[in-house]
């Protein structure tokens, strides 16, 4: 398959394809609309599935589990790589297609493709090294094995916030490991996800290995892959709040699950921080799909020596930043997914004002079509604030200042969450000192970013459970299987 042409206005080739035909081949049951966020404008209507279909997923991805299983790992990398190399050739229109349901700017969602890309990649090699052990036994006549199998059927319940690279971080290992994938993608942005399920059909994938249940429903859907038997592993990335319901059902049938929730990353700024790479790597951290990630930098906690300084660079930068269409030439700043999210981010920022907090830039919706709030930078925040404990999700700066980095620490890990930090300073032993005391999952030093395929990205207490990424991202995915070998004996010839 060539690459396809890509169009900077007008939907052409694979995503004007989908566009116009999201639907399952025969679909005659229900939709829902999908809308552009930055223009409100209607692009598909989506197959509006529920529990009946949700249970049909279940049973094909288990008649094909024995199939796709039984495979060798090098046979299961190479058809990855054969739906990694569609992905690459399709970047463009996946991207556009992203852009188009989720709103982020092109060069944003083009990032993403790529970077969830990687996944697949990765653990197509890691696909062939997923070795077994042998132990050395205290009996001569006993061999003691241990095997790594897979699974089972896993379940993905993925958000819209990363539509494209959730999928492939979530599916990528579990097809490594011989492991079919029923996909639960947020109905805010289904699209990406119809596109990769197209593109991995194009792959060669054997049918039932990967499948799709798009809806309007969540809860009914998502209630039928925790508690039906022959899902045996859950992949979940959402809200604290929703992970933990999902986790209550999952009891029931004793999961293994994998839960990346909220975060609320504190963003320290020391007073010897090269404050030119902290407000560029703060510009990443927050501005980054309009600060809704779940490891967007949340509360901004400067020393007090460097606050006037690094608050006056960090707003000449902001006033740079352009709100647009993402598809828009020069667009830095993406809408919030929808209305809902919108109205949480401006009661946010009016509830802190209210609280004593100072707004120095935006604080209001802006008078546009679509989803969007202005960046805004609030100062004079305290841990008594709303603003201070919650996820934003939103291009909202919180500043807070501390005299020492005892202070800073305390702060920073004053939360139920624990997902990523982000520190700068020049100190080698305080960057130690960082890194071994702030409770987060991933701290990045004098760093905006954290998110590689080869790092274990997770989070510690209320911010989920397990890992994605990095040689230990498949091992959700396998259960450990001792095998004991007796009446061995070695005096025979």
């Amino acid at each position: 398959m060539s690459a396809l042409a890509f169009d900077m206005n007008t939907p052409t080739g694979f995503a004007a394809r989908l566009i116009a035909d999201p639907l399952p081949a025969g679909w005659t049951g229900a939709t829902f609309p999908v809308f552009n966020p930055a223009t409100g404008g209607h692009l598909a209507d989506v197959a509006d599935m529920g529990p009946t279909e949700a249970t049909a997923a279940v049973a094909t991805a288990t008649g094909a589990l024995p199939g796709w299983a039984g495979r060798t790992a090098k046979d299961r990398a190479a058809a990855m790589m054969a739906w990694h190399d569609l992905i690459i050739r399709n970047r463009d229109e996946l991207a556009r297609l992203l852009t188009l349901e989720m709103g982020k700017p092109l060069a944003e969602a083009l990032g993403e493709v790529m970077h969830g890309a990687s996944y697949i990649a990765w653990f197509a090699e890691e696909a062939k090294r997923l070795n077994g052990e042998i132990i050395p036994s205290p009996d001569p006549r006993r061999r003691m094995l241990v095997l790594r199998q897979p699974v089972g059927v896993v379940a993905a319940i993925t958000p819209w916030n990363f539509p494209s690279a959730m999928i492939m971080r979530k599916v990528a290992p579990a097809l490594a490991a011989g492991c079919p994938v029923v996909i639960k993608p947020a109905e805010d942005t289904p699209l990406s996800a119809i596109a990769l399920l197209r593109l991995a059909t194009e792959a060669g994938l054997p049918d039932g290995v990967l499948s799709l249940v798009t809806c309007q429903r969540a809860p009914d859907v998502a209630r039928v892959l925790t508690e039906h038997r022959g899902v045996r592993k859950l992949s979940f990335t959402g809200s604290t709040a929703v992970g933990k319901l999902l986790m209550a059902q999952c009891a029931g049938t004793v999961k293994k699950i994998s839960l990346e929730l909220g975060g609320n990353a504190p963003f320290i700024v020391c007073e010897d921080a090269d404050l030119d790479a902290a407000v560029a790597g703060a510009m990443l951290a927050k501005f980054r799909n309009a600060g809704q990630t779940c490891i967007s930098a949340n509360r901004f906690l400067v020393h007090e020596a460097v606050m006037a300084a690094f608050t006056e660079k960090l707003m000449a930068r902001i006033a740079g930043l352009q709100a647009g269409d993402g598809l828009a030439g020069g667009t830095t700043l993406g809408p919030i997914i929808n209305a809902r999210g919108l109205d949480n981010v401006d009661s946010l920022v009016q509830a802190a004002v209210a609280e004593g907090a100072s707004l120095l830039t935006g604080g209001h919706r802006l008078d546009r079509d679509g989803t969007f709030y202005a960046p805004t930078v609030l100062t004079g925040v305290t841990p008594a604030m709303e603003i201070f404990r919650a996820e934003i999700f939103g291009p909202v700066v919180t500043l807070c200042s501390f005299s020492n980095i005892s202070e800073a620490i305390a702060l920073a890990n004053d939360t139920d969450y624990g997902l990523a930090a982000y520190a700068y300073t020049r100190d080698m032993n305080r960057m130690w000192l960082l890194s071994e005391a702030l409770e987060f999952g991933m701290v990045a030093l004098n760093d905006g970013t954290v998110g590689s395929e080869a790092a274990p990205f997770g989070g510690m207490k209320e911010s989920g459970i397990g890992r994605e990424g990095s040689r230990h991202g498949i091992d959700d995915y396998v259960e450990l299987k001792y095998v004991g070998m007796g009446g061995i004996n070695q005096s025979a010839a």
